[in-house]
């Protein structure tokens, strides 16, 4: 009996030890990684939040209206912007605003919009799609049709005049539940476009999410049935902003991790979407939702987006990242980013439209907490070029 209650206070003893060992090398680990945080957060910033003649507001949040999610899509004169977004946070469709001027003016086209329009659900996204024989349509998908998380997945309004008229097209299928309709499309070397779009189990907004494909080879109106590209365990990814490399020999999505404990992730193709290399961590300069952006002329990337980067000092806020393909190939940080707008309510904000105008103007539009008043949410954009943020860059060195 002594022997056995020796070896019981015995066992006991190295449980014990072996708990504060485990928990010990918990603690050094993260106190490693959050060092690492701390130098990785040392990226430059340039801050343009603050200039307001940059910024224009498109639609005013008041005290009952919250306006919320736009995206944008640039025609191909190269000035003309037509930007969507829906009434309250995830909510309704509806209004649609048309800018003539590269975004420094907008005009609301509401009324001319079908009526069914309204019934549509969830973060309407608009693109230009092309189809295999050139001819361009503009669409306007959204997640649902009438309620939140119906089986009329993915209605849309399609026009193709260039958005001067527009027709309300018929949900996709059941197929093709979702959290939110496609956050991004790319055209294929074939002519078909793919289209990128996230869901949780049985189309639900909850764990575990994962990212889906299909494909449409006659500009729109049909797609391929869905298939899961990226499916990460103990991870979230959703919202992929896809798009083509420099070089236009592979596609790169980048995905929000919606688990926010770390970076976001990036995977690549280069078989034109056929496979899709094992999601991995994003540069930290990279970590954020929903991230949408454009090539420069002179080869840079800017990608704008909600700012989830561990320890970043514009954590929240919606910002930019400047660097190049080969900086997120090779895992490395970019060269700085942008604070474009400060957000009075943090992290609810950021999806945006991000375009690159003939002259090297870039107009990024997102939803945000414009003022600090009882105001909601209002949507805006701001315009600048690289050339500007670089001489703050440079003058920030002096």
């Amino acid at each position: 009996m002594q022997m056995k209650g020796y070896m019981n206070r015995r066992t006991t003893g190295l449980v014990v030890l072996c708990a504060a060992v485990v928990v010990a090398m918990g603690a050094e680990k993260a106190d490693a990684l959050k060092a690492k945080w701390k130098e990785e957060a040392k990226l430059p910033v340039v801050d343009l939040s603050q200039d307001a003649a940059r910024q224009t507001v498109i639609a005013a949040g008041t005290t009952n209206v919250y306006q919320g999610h736009p995206t944008t899509v640039l025609l191909p004169d190269g000035r003309t912007i037509l930007a969507v977004w829906c009434i309250n946070h995830g909510g309704h469709a509806g209004p649609m605003a048309r800018s003539d001027d590269g975004g420094k003016t907008w005009t609301r086209l509401d009324e001319s919009l079908p009526p069914g329009f309204k019934t549509h659900q969830n973060c309407p996204s608009i693109y230009r799609i092309v189809d295999p024989q050139g001819k361009a349509r503009l669409w306007v998908f959204s997640a649902w049709r009438d309620k939140r998380f119906s089986d009329a997945a993915m209605p849309s309004i399609m026009s193709e005049d260039d958005g001067t008229t527009w027709k309300e097209m018929p949900p996709l299928s059941k197929a093709f539940r979702c959290v939110m309709t496609f956050s991004s499309v790319v055209r294929l070397k074939d002519g078909a476009t793919l289209g990128l779009y996230h869901r949780g189990p049985e189309g639900a907004d909850r764990a575990p999410l994962e990212v889906l494909q299909t494909i449409t080879k006659d500009g729109g109106f049909t797609w391929s049935a869905p298939r899961v590209v990226a499916k990460v365990d103990g991870r979230c990814p959703c919202e992929p902003y896809v798009f083509r490399s420099p070089d236009g020999k592979e596609l790169c999505a980048l995905l929000r991790e919606n688990t926010h404990k770390g970076y976001s992730l990036v995977m690549f193709s280069s078989d034109e979407g056929a496979t899709w290399s094992t999601p991995r961590d994003t540069p930290w300069a990279l970590t954020g939702d929903r991230h949408a952006g454009v090539q420069t002329k002179d080869g840079r990337l800017v990608i704008a987006f909600r700012d989830q980067a561990p320890l970043s000092p514009t954590k929240g806020h919606f910002v930019a990242w400047v660097g190049t393909y080969d900086d997120i190939k090779q895992g490395e940080p970019g060269e700085y980013r942008i604070k474009l707008l400060h957000g009075h309510k943090l992290y609810d904000l950021g999806y945006p439209g991000v375009e690159l105008l003939p002259d090297g103007t870039i107009v990024a539009t997102t939803y945000i907490k414009y003022w600090n008043d009882a105001r909601k949410h209002s949507v805006v954009c701001t315009r600048f070029k690289l050339s500007e943020t670089d001489a703050l860059m440079e003058n920030a060195k002096r």
